[in-house]
């Protein structure tokens, strides 16, 4: 499994990383955990607002900071 986390270093954006290594965590799976500077990266996912979070290629928040559990959902469904 493969989580970006889009943004530019902002606060909001280190926060997101922080929420997306716990829920990764607690739940005990292996995942690639990226944070993605590049903005451009961020626009080819069509992200404008940061943070945003990219799971194996689909976007699941943009702008948002999420909480642990709406990211142990994402997590959870295939």
């Amino acid at each position: 499994m493969k989580i970006e986390v889009l943004g530019t270093g902002c606060a909001k954006c280190k926060k997101t990383k922080e929420i997306v290594e716990q829920a990764v965590t607690e739940l005990g799976i292996s995942a690639e955990i990226m944070k993605v500077e590049d903005m451009n990266i961020a626009l080819g996912y069509g992200v404008m607002i940061t943070p945003a979070v990219v799971i194996d290629g689909d976007v699941k928040i943009v702008g948002k900071v999420p909480t642990v559990e709406k990211v142990k959902e994402w997590l959870t469904k295939k």
